[in-house]
């Protein structure tokens, strides 16, 4: 299995960030929520991935890349589990919504529900 998280799989284009708020779905397993949108570029990988901790919340920028960095650890620990389970290519967004600075064991057990539901949302979206 590939527990790395390479750049390529990074979300950076602007215009799919803000299509991907104006367009995709979104799931919740608080105090994670993740939005998601379909894609078609054959040369991208599967998935694009961002991670996003509210300003709003956590003044301090230490704690905000504190979170945003166990957030790209849990989706780099546990993406085998979407990855190999999936069809087609997904821009994914993950917002941390809380108000206190969250435990690893938690963020990863919420991380792991919410790949759970959209694992389960896409199949019945596409079923094969």
């Amino acid at each position: 299995m590939d527990f790395s998280f390479p750049k390529k799989e990074r979300l950076t284009s602007k215009k799919r960030f803000q299509q991907l708020f104006e367009e995709g779905k979104h799931l919740t397993a608080f105090p994670l929520r993740m939005y998601y949108l379909p894609f078609q570029n054959n040369e991208e990988p599967k998935f694009k991935i961002a991670v996003v901790a509210p300003k709003k919340h956590f003044k301090s920028a230490v704690k905000r890349n504190r979170i945003k960095r166990l957030l790209r650890e849990c989706y780099r620990l546990n993406k085998h589990r979407i990855f190999n389970n999936t069809k087609g290519q997904y821009a994914l967004v993950i917002l941390y919504l809380g108000k206190e600075m969250p435990s690893f064991n938690l963020v990863e057990g919420k991380m792991n529900a919410l790949f759970k539901k959209f694992l389960k949302t896409i199949s019945d979206e596409h079923p094969i």
